[in-house]
């Protein structure tokens, strides 16, 4: 095994516990030809500076927290450069702020790696900052292959839009009669529809609905508020439609709501996705875009 120009980074930590931090680092580099005496010493205090852990190099993986000891671990796996990099969640155990750092450290480093790097998430944002060739799996089968940007502004299923959004997709039944799609209460065009009576869902980002009055042709989506969830930053305003639709709202910065009271939710027809109710295969981005055919 040691042989294998292969290494791996698990989502739970794995050290030596009887080396230290330094030790962790170095145990691969001592097999590589290329590194011998002050040059493992300078890439381990590269790697560790990189990582956050540079004055943690004396300790053994018992005397540091769950973080620091992942942090060790993926250092130990960058230290040496390989053929095939695999990491699985790898920053799911750090604190936001150093998962934020990390993202673009690690962008820049898989940049320069001369091997392949297989990096598995289940966080879309480390999928849409890498912005590498992307692998969609829903229930242990490929669903989609791809350029991830592309994917996330054009999601070609229901599984694949869901997977890449966070927070979860809001969905709203709708179905197409007379050239419109309706759905709850209101309507929008769709000009090239020819299936009067299908069964569509709609999908639409949270980012997207606005409880303020938004421009003309916005759908507008009477509702009741339930729960304001403040972050600091952001607002989740969850929303309750015809007394069983459920609809979040992702807002900007700290706003305060009564649950109970009334509200309106706009959402600009542009920005919705038109799944087949029947399969979750995309039929539309956007109502200038709209084409059910098929």
């Amino acid at each position: 095994m040691r042989k294998r120009s292969v290494a791996f980074v698990y989502q739970q930590f794995i050290n030596y516990p009887s080396l230290t931090v330094h030790e962790n680092i170095a145990s691969p580099l001592r097999l590589d030809p290329k590194f011998r005496g002050a040059g493992i010493d300078r890439r381990v205090r590269e790697v560790a500076e990189l990582m956050g852990i540079a004055g943690l190099l004396d300790r053994r993986p018992a005397e540091l927290s769950g973080g620091q000891q992942q942090r060790t671990a993926i250092a130990r796996a960058l230290a040496r450069p390989v053929d095939l990099l695999l990491l699985d969640e790898p920053l799911a155990n750090l604190d936001f702020k150093l998962r934020e750092q990390l993202r673009a450290d690690l962008k820049t480093m898989f940049a320069d790696s001369p091997g392949v790097v297989l990096y598995s998430t289940a966080d879309p944002n480390e999928a849409l900052t890498f912005a590498a060739p992307t692998v969609v799996l829903g229930e242990g089968r490929i669903q989609h292959v791809g350029d991830v940007a592309e994917m996330y502004a054009h999601p070609p299923t229901l599984a694949v839009a869901a997977t890449l959004s966070d927070p979860p997709l809001n969905l709203l039944p709708g179905v197409v009669r007379d050239g419109r799609i309706e759905v709850l209460g209101t309507s929008f065009p769709a000009p090239r529809a020819h299936a009067p009576g299908r069964e569509v869902l709609l999908g639409i980002r949270p980012h997207q609905v606005s409880i303020e009055r938004a421009g003309p042709g916005a759908l507008e989506l009477p509702a009741e508020i339930r729960l304001a969830e403040v972050t600091g930053s952001a607002t989740f305003v969850h929303l309750l439609l015809q007394g069983s639709v459920h609809l979040v709202a992702h807002l900007t910065g700290t706003r305060l709501f009564t649950p109970g009271e009334p509200a309106v939710a706009y959402v600009d027809p542009a920005h919705v996705f038109v799944f087949d109710e029947d399969g979750g295969r995309l039929l539309a981005t956007g109502a200038a875009e709209v084409d059910l055919h098929g």
